[in-house]
């Protein structure tokens, strides 16, 4: 047996803010995928996957059905005869790979699910992104299904408000373009459920609570409508604040080795950073007018361009 593919994705903006309300804009990246496979052969990896999968299975008996229902007893067989997801995602990188894995036992067994061939009404995108809201919580604690969407529908979601979601079109590449975003690899795996938790923890703050509105929420809405609407000029003077509200307040969720390297693309504009996801590692998410200046200056990185402007 070999399912289909299911892609990562990248949520541009609205990391941490589509938890209060803010817009967001996430987008397939074809780069990395998952699929289920039968195993032919045993080796570490595919037992481990094998064995989260079956308490993947459990976890999945016990939701509501009226949600939800799925085929445990054909996925409990499949799961006895090796199946497991064999994926080229990395882990704890913020480009969604639990997100593709749910997608993928979602399309295999749940009963009665929307397809991608359908019209997709709104009712039906909120009625896919509360389903994959609760299929991710198994491995975050809190998912907003919005990961589990994308990879499953692979087309650009926008996010305009917590019960107000839409497929939409962005801008095509110019493949010859200067400006880019870009990931940068921290070297390090970030963990989810610890960032979420000190993000609830200042959510407790009145100050912290404003600056999310005033400043966070205000420069993630206008990057998702510059970059929707292709000005990239407005584009990148959001994308700069956005960059300096997060490294002001959002300090634990970078890596301390770079906070500095985050200070001097703000201090030089040859690149701004953003977190990817949660952060605490993973890849972070750069934006630059010229992609060889930012490549020289980040010399000592490995830099993945993911759209050219």
């Amino acid at each position: 047996m070999k399912g289909p593919l299911f892609y990562s994705k990248i949520l541009l903006f609205g990391e941490y803010g589509i938890i209060k309300d803010s817009k967001g804009l996430s987008i397939p990246y074809n780069f990395y995928n998952g699929a289920l496979k039968g195993s032919e052969t045993d080796t570490e990896i595919t037992k481990k996957s094998n064995s989260n999968l079956k308490r993947f299975a459990d976890y999945l008996e016990t939701l509501d059905s009226e949600l939800v229902t799925f085929d445990i007893e054909s996925m409990r067989k499949d799961l006895e005869e090796g199946m497991y997801f064999d994926s080229s995602i990395p882990q704890g990188y913020g480009v969604g790979s639990s997100g593709a894995l749910v997608a993928a036992i979602y399309d295999k067994y749940a009963f009665n699910k929307i397809t991608v061939l359908e019209n997709l009404t709104r009712e039906k995108l909120l009625k896919l992104k509360s389903v994959f809201s609760e299929m991710e919580s198994f491995f975050h604690g809190k998912s907003s299904g919005l990961d589990p969407l994308n990879s499953y529908l692979s087309i650009p979601i926008l996010i305009n408000s917590k019960d107000n979601i839409e497929a939409t079109g962005i801008p095509s590449q110019k493949t010859e373009g200067k400006g880019a975003v870009f990931l940068l690899d921290s070297g390090i795996v970030g963990e989810t459920a610890p960032m979420v938790r000190i993000f609830m923890e200042n959510m407790k703050q009145e100050g912290f609570r404003n600056m999310l509105k005033d400043q966070f929420i205000k420069h993630t809405d206008a990057c998702v409508d510059d970059f929707l609407k292709g000005d990239v000029k407005s584009l990148f003077r959001n994308t700069k604040q956005l960059s300096k509200v997060v490294l002001s307040h959002f300090k634990p969720m970078i890596p301390q080795q770079f906070h500095d390297l985050w200070k001097k693309g703000i201090e030089t504009n040859d690149y701004y950073l953003k977190l990817c996801g949660s952060g605490g590692g993973g890849y972070i998410l750069g934006f630059t007018e010229d992609i060889a200046r930012a490549k020289e200056a980040l010399k000592n990185h490995k830099l993945e361009v993911v759209y050219n402007f």
